[in-house]
């Protein structure tokens, strides 16, 4: 599925809208370059799960972890990841495999650990179409 978005406010609209489809044990793999909007992506898909504590990048912590919400939010930088072994020390399984939702930015950095059955979330930016267009690309994977 894809959406279009011109705006901040549109891009956290499309998150909520994905969010409110999540199930458990949901793994959504959020790519985009930087300053493309994987933060304003992550506060909509946690106001779309009913999060409302404020959602920050956890690019120093690795994951943070968001409870309020319809489902548990799991969300994930592995940015800074610089083996995949770190990922074992967080108990990722525990995450991967829960009851609640994992949102994993920069998710290629960490592909050869993560299940099969996870969903591909990409944002790009065309600058032709304008310096706000984005192009969110929902993608199911097996």
């Amino acid at each position: 599925m894809i959406w279009q978005s011109n705006s901040e406010k549109e891009t956290f609209a499309v998150a909520e809208e994905i969010a409110r489809q999540a199930s458990p044990g949901d793994i959504y793999l959020l790519e985009g370059d930087l300053g493309v909007g994987k933060t304003v992506f992550a506060k909509g898909f946690a106001h779309g799960l009913g999060i409302t504590e404020p959602v920050t990048s956890p690019t120093f912590t690795i994951v943070q972890e968001y409870h309020e919400g319809r489902l548990p939010l799991y969300h994930f930088d592995v940015y800074r990841i610089a083996d995949v072994e770190e990922m074992y020390e967080l108990d990722c399984e525990g995450y991967f495999y829960g009851d609640g939702v994992c949102l994993i930015e920069w998710a290629s950095q960490i592909r050869d650990i993560l299940p099969d059955d996870c969903h591909q979330v990409t944002i790009a930016k065309d600058l032709k179409k304008g310096f706000d267009f984005r192009e969110i690309t929902l993608d199911e994977m097996r």
